[in-house]
């Protein structure tokens, strides 16, 4: 027998909001252990008595978060498990590999990032259409348990209570270098969901549905309300800008190349680097608008701050999360171990 280690919230832990267990393996852990995915996901899934999301991440790896920032780690696969159980049909699903061709760059320019920030790396987003069980979603469902998102959205389908966990998050917990922030979405995560780029298998969408500068909430006024009183687990308001940051020194132009989220938006502004507003949709504008994100204010002269000047005013510059409350990692984090045979 040898000891998989795993990093464990537990069910209603961060101070109650967390509705079922989330449960994160490190890839190369797996891969130490000399056994695969699955099998991985079933030993944690022994282990706990209860719904519970689990992902795989490989730290060597990236993906893209859902508005087109490139992040260096990825899930290579997602379980949703239910006391010692995972649905033989339902409950797994690996992420898909996406090939680095010329093809695939010219139809997602925001993948230019991918060469110059993290080249060599494989890049892994959302799952194959092939492998999916249900045909809308990316998600995984056993029992009471539901990992919905390229594993990035989880709920218990009994109480249905729900929880965002963006992968930047995920990325903070699986490295230890940063802190988290818990409260509510709020209206401009809510708007800044919709605010995706077009992949191929992509975190929300399997086949190039919504453009940069395109929204695929496409619902007004309503835009803001659609997760706003949801609880959320997100990186610290500096971590993530630090991420955004990189993606616009490798040239992304928020609006064109990669989503028009408030964040992307904000920061943009706030080093007056540029953006495509002539490419933001009007259906895009009415949800911008919706939160104060205008085309007046985006244009309005402001000084032009350092990036040094953004990472330690990004709680004031990065918009989103209601009411928050900070973590360093470990407080609410816990290291555990699963048994598993070779």
């Amino acid at each position: 027998m040898v000891r998989l280690k795993y990093r464990l919230l537990p069910e209603l832990s961060v101070d109650g909001i967390l509705p079922l267990a989330v449960a994160l393996i490190d890839y190369q852990d797996i891969l130490d252990a000399g056994i695969d995915m699955p099998a991985a996901c079933q030993a944690v899934a022994n282990c706990i008595d209860g719904p519970v999301a689990i992902n795989i991440i490989d730290l060597d790896a990236v993906t893209t978060t859902s508005d087109g920032i490139m992040i260096p780690s990825a899930i290579r696969s997602m379980a949703a498990a239910d006391r010692g159980k995972i649905h033989p049909e339902f409950g797994y699903i690996p992420m898909a590999e996406i090939p680095h061709t010329d093809e695939i760059f010219a139809r997602e320019p925001h993948l230019r990032q991918w060469d110059i920030n993290y080249p060599g790396r494989r890049l892994f987003r959302g799952p194959d259409v092939a492998d999916k069980a249900v045909p809308v979603h990316n998600v995984v469902i056993t029992g009471r348990a539901c990992n919905n998102n390229s594993g990035t959205e989880m709920m218990h389908l009994v109480t249905m209570g729900e929880i965002l966990m963006p992968y930047v998050g995920q990325h903070v917990i699986m490295t230890g270098e940063g802190r988290l922030l818990a409260g509510e979405s709020g209206e401009h995560i809510s708007v800044g969901i919709g605010m995706t780029v077009a992949e191929k298998f992509g975190r929300v969408f399997s086949t190039y549905r919504y453009r940069a500068g395109d929204t695929a909430h496409g619902s007004g006024e309503q835009a803001k309300t659609l997760k706003r009183d949801i609880p959320c687990i997100v990186a610290d308001k500096r971590t993530h800008a630090e991420f955004v940051i990189r993606a616009l020194k490798a040239g992304m132009v928020p609006g064109r190349d990669i989503g028009c989220s408030p964040v992307n938006l904000s920061i943009a502004r706030a080093l007056r680097l540029p953006m495509d507003l002539d490419n933001i949709t009007a259906r895009a504008w009415a949800e911008l608008q919706s939160v104060d994100i205008t085309r007046q204010w985006l244009e309005m002269p402001v000084q032009k701050l350092t990036e040094e000047d953004v990472l330690e005013n990004a709680d004031e510059i990065l918009p989103g999360v209601v009411n928050p409350r900070t973590y360093d990692v470990n407080d609410v984090v816990f290291t555990c171990f699963a048994e598993v045979g070779r």
